[in-house]
């Protein structure tokens, strides 16, 4: 069982990983085909058609890698912050020429000023094809004012330095529209080592852009709802920190413990692992070696309703200590949540008990009664129920007294305690039915390892808590 008390919690890996590495070892086995095949096929850059194939396979290469990066981040989840990641994007409706986009080629004759543009590249700039091609000067014009300067520095380290042309820009077609652009092209050495011509392939990326920013948007998105979740995890741990132990185990009271009880408690957290639920259990050694004991939860699981638990456990405490008995403390909880400017609802089962006499005074809102198991036979205490925590303005609360006798087993509990669905009665007629193997425990400890193997592994939907008391004689304090 996960301990309550886990403020972080590793992120769970991501499924189908076998199939994605296997995705990736095609990938770079494709990739190393193609490169192969693109090594084979060079030529000396005079031919356009060479030139146009070569260029080609350098865009399919630049996709592989980019498909593996996309393949390796599917693999291994989102990147913390700070550490950049290619994005993958989502094929659209169109497929896969509609996700690598159209391609386009052009050719400038720096000596005769001419240029010439594939059929292609007209349909991708969204410009009438009986139209004469744009020169370089020209062609910033169809690009957006603030990547024009980026244009014009690619086309310029091209021409005067003879550097490759890698990088993209945005254009605005005749239609309005804007459309993304990867640009790689060459220049065209003539015989005397002067740049003559300069030739480039231009890719429309608008499709894998666009998916690159929702998934990234995406992804800082996870990354501050985990962080988010963490600051809460974090807040709801103190919360349960202010109360009693949480967990499985004999509670570890002042001095020697409970005068005449062995004590020992259980908290279940739901099946989603959250702290933030309000169920809480609670013993307190009072003045006159009596000691409270109380069970109880509200409704919801969030940081409000941890809040406003601790602040119920504190002022339960608090009143128990000055004397206040069962049927008042409940009376003034039920107060103390109308006047709470977080609204709230609950229930609660309140005990005291007396050692000398013993004798247990208790009073319930709106919770189950206590179980008092005696010589291999069990059943609910009779009393009178209250309404629930906070439902009626002003409600007043019965009391009930029981006599127990050395060896007696009591068991508080919340609702929920008992997995595989059903009434509340039915749980509690399943908690009954656990009597003959309780009379043959020897501690309160026994006893909740008896009742952890009987909710079963997967654990209750809500959190649950879970109170056993084992009347010893009164001159002999409780197993600590």
């Amino acid at each position: 069982m996960p301990s309550p008390l886990s403020a972080d919690r590793p992120a769970a890996q991501p499924p189908g990983r076998g199939r994605v590495d296997a995705l990736i070892k095609q990938t770079r086995r494709l990739t190393g085909e193609v490169d192969a095949v693109r090594r084979d096929t060079q030529g000396d850059g005079s031919d356009p058609q060479g030139r146009w194939q070569r260029a080609l396979y350098d865009l399919a290469l630049r996709q592989l890698g980019d498909l593996h990066a996309h393949l390796a981040q599917l693999r291994d989840g989102p990147s913390p912050a700070g550490e950049a990641a290619p994005a993958p994007a989502a094929p659209p409706a169109g497929g896969r020429d509609a996700l690598i986009g159209p391609v386009g080629s052009a050719e400038w004759n720096l000596l005769t000023d001419d240029a010439l543009w594939s059929a292609e590249l007209y349909r991708l700039l969204g410009r009438d094809p009986a139209a004469p091609p744009l020169t370089l000067d020209e062609l910033p014009s169809l690009v957006l004012e603030e990547d024009r300067r980026a244009l014009t520095a690619m086309v310029t380290a091209c021409l005067v330095d003879g550097r490759p042309i890698d990088g993209e820009f945005r254009i605005v077609r005749p239609d309005g529209e804007t459309r993304a652009l990867h640009m790689m092209g060459e220049p065209v050495v003539d015989a005397d080592g002067g740049t003559c011509a300069m030739w480039a392939v231009l890719r429309d990326v608008s499709v894998l852009r666009h998916g690159s920013r929702e998934v990234s948007e995406s992804r800082d998105s996870l990354r501050l709802h985990r962080q988010a979740a963490r600051a809460e995890h974090r807040w709801a741990t103190e919360l349960r920190q202010a109360g009693p132990p949480p967990g499985q185990g004999a509670l570890r009271l002042p001095h020697s413990g409970p005068r005449g009880l062995d004590l020992a408690v259980l908290r279940l957290p739901a099946r989603t692992g959250s702290p933030l639920g309000g169920d809480w259990y609670d013993a307190l050694e009072l003045p006159d070696s009596e000691t409270l004991l109380s069970v109880g939860g509200l409704t919801g699981q969030n940081p409000a309703v941890a809040s406003t638990m601790a602040m119920l456990l504190g002022a339960l405490r608090g009143m128990a200590m000055a004397g206040t008995h069962p049927a008042q403390l409940l009376a003034w909880l039920n107060q103390l949540l109308e006047s709470d400017a977080q609204p709230a609802l609950g229930s609660a089962l309140c005990c005291r008990y007396l050692p000398d006499r013993r004798t247990l005074l208790w009073a319930r809102a709106g919770h189950p009664a206590p179980l008092l198991f005696r010589a291999g036979t069990g059943r609910r205490l009779a009393g009178p129920d209250g309404v629930p925590l906070g439902t009626t303005p002003g409600a007043a609360y019965g009391q009930a007294e029981e006599t127990l006798q050395e060896g007696d087993l009591l068991l508080l509990h919340t609702d929920g305690l008992m997995s595989g669905g059903g009434t509340p009665a039915d749980a509690e007629d399943r908690l009954l039915g656990l009597a003959p193997r309780l009379h043959g425990t020897h501690t309160a400890q026994d006893c909740v390892r008896l009742v952890v193997e009987e909710c079963g592994e997967n654990g209750p939907e809500d959190d649950a808590c879970l109170l056993v008391a084992r009347v010893t004689a009164p001159d002999r304090p409780g197993t600590p």
